[in-house]
């Protein structure tokens, strides 16, 4: 008899340790670019032009994440750019450069989008007027297009430069069209959504990217269909956030009752940003809120006649490795 409860406890215990090593050998980076993949066909099926931009998950590049490794191509095909913040600015704190150890690895991996022609986005988070100068001519002969945030909660066009990095009048049709943009998600500087549109139809930036709300109230058709159009009269792309690798509890989707039974697809909120929880990207319910349904967050965005989306929270495979 105790042998047999001794075979039984052993049998159990290796069982526990395959469920664990078996969460460990998920590949997060394999997994998030499913989704964006996933994402991808879903959105150019419905709009076959629609632009998908990933931010911050450069390293999904490469089918490993080493620089030197072979390239990821299919996750490569489903996009049409990359984004990347703090290259140059803000890795540290605001306004403070870019260790050159820091930037030069990530220039590594820029360089490989730019490599097979897909358009390299770049915040910098600078106020300081030759600090974004620095920015903006640093990107320029890179050939990546920047934009020098002069604050982390891209909350207003920012006083300086008076214009444009490489203003024009250029009708931009698509994204390598592109010489400059500007990042604006969280409106809360402005006191209606009449004078946040009106703040963004008086510019010649060539790509916007914008929240589909302001505040609560989502943006309409009209709505998004009037800022298509610069100040000078040239075409402008209107792109749209979507946070992928955290809920938001400020979001539409978002239930109360979620803070005291989360459901199986959500994390631990971000201490970095209150309100934020990191999610299993990969459960399917999550995915089911975000994109491949008539009530999904990206249909939404679709049917707004936006012209792409701008995917944050792409490196929560970074968080879910070093667990």
């Amino acid at each position: 008899m105790l042998s047999r409860l001794i075979t039984i406890s052993f049998i159990f215990m290796v069982f526990i340790q395959g469920c664990f090593s078996s969460e460990k050998r998920k590949d997060y980076k394999q997994l998030m670019r499913n989704f964006v993949i996933k994402i991808s066909k879903y959105a150019k099926e419905l709009k076959p032009n629609f632009i998908i931009i990933p931010q911050n998950g450069e390293r999904l590049l490469t089918k490993d994440g080493n620089i030197n490794s072979p390239l990821a191509l299919d996750y490569i095909a489903a996009i049409d750019g990359v984004g990347k913040e703090e290259l140059f600015y803000g890795y540290l704190a605001d306004d403070e450069e870019t260790p050159e150890t820091i930037s030069s690895n990530i220039l590594s991996f820029l360089n490989i989008a730019k490599n097979v022609n897909k358009v390299v986005l770049v915040i910098d988070y600078c106020s300081t007027f030759s600090k974004i100068d620095d920015s903006y001519n640093k990107n320029h002969n890179f050939g990546f297009i920047a934009f020098a945030a002069d604050n982390r909660e891209l909350n207003d066009i920012p006083n300086y430069p008076t214009n444009p990095y490489n203003e024009n009048s250029n009708n931009i049709n698509t994204l390598s069209d592109a010489k400059n943009f500007l990042c604006l998600i969280n409106p809360s500087s402005y006191s209606n959504k009449d004078d946040f549109l009106n703040a963004l139809k008086n510019t010649n930036f060539d790509i916007i990217i914008i929240d589909l709300f302001f505040n609560e109230q989502m943006l309409t058709k009209e709505d998004i269909n009037s800022l298509k159009t610069k100040k000078n009269g040239g075409k402008r792309l209107v792109i749209c956030y979507l946070s992928i690798g955290e809920a938001e509890d400020y979001r539409y989707y978002w239930k109360d009752e979620w803070y005291s039974n989360p459901p199986s697809f959500l994390d631990k909120e971000n201490p970095d940003w209150p309100g934020n929880y990191k999610v299993k990207y990969w459960d399917p319910l999550w995915q089911a809120i975000i994109s491949g349904n008539d009530s999904s967050y990206l249909k939404k965005i679709i049917d707004s006649n936006c012209d792409g989306v701008y995917l944050d929270g792409i490196d929560a495979f970074e968080y879910f490795e070093n667990l």
